[in-house]
């Protein structure tokens, strides 16, 4: 099970939270296609509206599921994305995700004046939201424009949906839609052809496309960024990272694998900066083990050993948390306090031959020797960022708030 570090305030926060409804999460799906037969090479417009519609509400700070989820959903009851459903369907899907409102709809391209259907037709979108709970829903929110203003119709869209959900504190149109620049459709398109192939060099080359052009669009860096991460590639990594945008629903957890790519650059004051402002808003284990690391290797072994510590708090089944701590109080010759924290790592990770020779060296009392390979850069990273917990905690802690 995974655990995060929270001050007793918060703890007791969430104690007064728990006896009161918990906060809903949304579940987006995407939008039908009314001329299928006719325009199957506009499916990607449902798609779109439902990953803007995903990422906008994510960014509000809305509990929103992950396409993963949904898809896997989809899977499961051999539904097919993009085809019409009925509200029975809909509803059984959202209680699939355990959500309580769920978000579906569809759209319609028609044929312009020269009977095709191209950037100037015009375009309808519409959606209703089903409040699961109450079994209640929406009236139709709709946008109609052209084609290529789909960008702006997706984002009046989001106000709209937002105001749906939580009409008192949704903002003013106009605000909502400042710090939210138009994206060019082909842009789009592109974008979310990536997401839809399942070919990893097809995706890299239709994000870098998306990236080239509209390079305001922070979507397609982060999934370029990621992608790179995962295959270790840190330098085109770090390039695609750096183009996240703030108001981007990624952006904190691009910030934390930036941080991971200048740390195995050795930029470790890079790597440092990173960590703090992403533990700013996200208290996570993970988080905090990193910064120790990046710390530690700046020889800065108080500040390392406090986050190593705070990791561990958040954590006690992680034999990772246990080594780093012990390996950073082998390093202030604290052979006692180290050996203990090796042998707990050692009890949830048997086969840990790290553990096992820093044990040996404690008990030795043999401490740090300069130009020891086997003894300098042994931290451990974590690589995997969950904040879903801490998120839910945070809509909890906001739902209860007084409008």
């Amino acid at each position: 099970m995974k655990f995060f570090c929270l001050s007793s305030a918060v703890l007791a926060l969430l104690a007064a939270a728990s006896f009161s409804q918990a906060a809903d999460t949304v579940a987006v799906l995407p939008l039908f296609n009314v001329n299928q037969s006719a325009a199957p090479n506009l499916d990607w417009v449902g798609e779109s509206v439902a990953e803007t519609l995903r990422e906008s509400l994510s960014s509000y700070g809305m509990l929103v599921l992950a396409r993963e989820d949904r898809e896997e959903i989809y899977h499961r009851l051999s539904a097919r994305p993009g085809a019409v459903l009925t509200k029975a369907t809909v509803i059984k899907i959202g209680e699939s995700l355990d959500a309580g409102q769920i978000i579906y709809g569809d759209y319609d391209v028609s044929v312009d004046d020269s009977g095709s259907r191209g950037l100037k037709s015009r375009t309808r979108i519409s959606v209703r939201v089903i409040d699961l709970k109450k079994l209640k829903e929406s009236p139709v929110l709709e946008q109609v424009g052209p084609l290529e203003n789909l960008s702006q119709m997706e984002m009046n869209l989001v106000w709209l949906v937002i105001h749906e959900l939580s009409p008192n504190s949704a903002p003013a149109q106009a605000e909502f839609l400042r710090d939210r620049p138009a994206v060019k459709v082909e842009a789009m398109e592109s974008y979310v052809r990536g997401l839809m192939s399942t070919n990893p060099d097809q995706k890299i080359k239709l994000f870098s496309q998306s990236a080239k052009l509209d390079d305001r669009f922070s979507e397609p860096a982060f999934q370029l960024g990621r992608i790179y991460f995962q295959r270790r590639d840190y330098k085109a990594a770090e390039q695609w990272l750096t183009k996240v945008s703030k108001s981007d629903s990624h952006y904190m957890e691009g910030s934390f694998l930036l941080g991971i790519c200048r740390y195995q650059d050795n930029d470790f004051d890079g790597a440092i900066q990173e960590f703090r402002m992403v533990l700013a808003e996200l208290p996570l284990n993970e988080v905090y083990n990193d910064l120790g690391a990046a710390l530690s290797r700046k020889n800065d072994t108080a500040s390392a050993a406090d986050n190593f510590r705070k990791a561990l708090e958040g954590d006690q089944a992680d034999p990772d948390y246990w080594f780093n701590l012990g390996f950073e109080l082998w390093k202030q010759r604290d052979f006692a306090q180290a050996a203990e924290k090796f042998r707990a790592a050692l009890d949830r990770s048997s086969n840990d031959q790290d553990a096992t020779f820093f044990l040996g060296r404690c008990l030795r009392q043999d401490g740090p020797r300069a130009g020891d390979p086997r003894s300098e850069g042994r931290e451990r990273i974590k690589t995997t960022f969950e904040d879903s917990a801490f998120r839910q905690l945070q809509a909890e802690l906001r739902s209860k708030q007084p409008n």
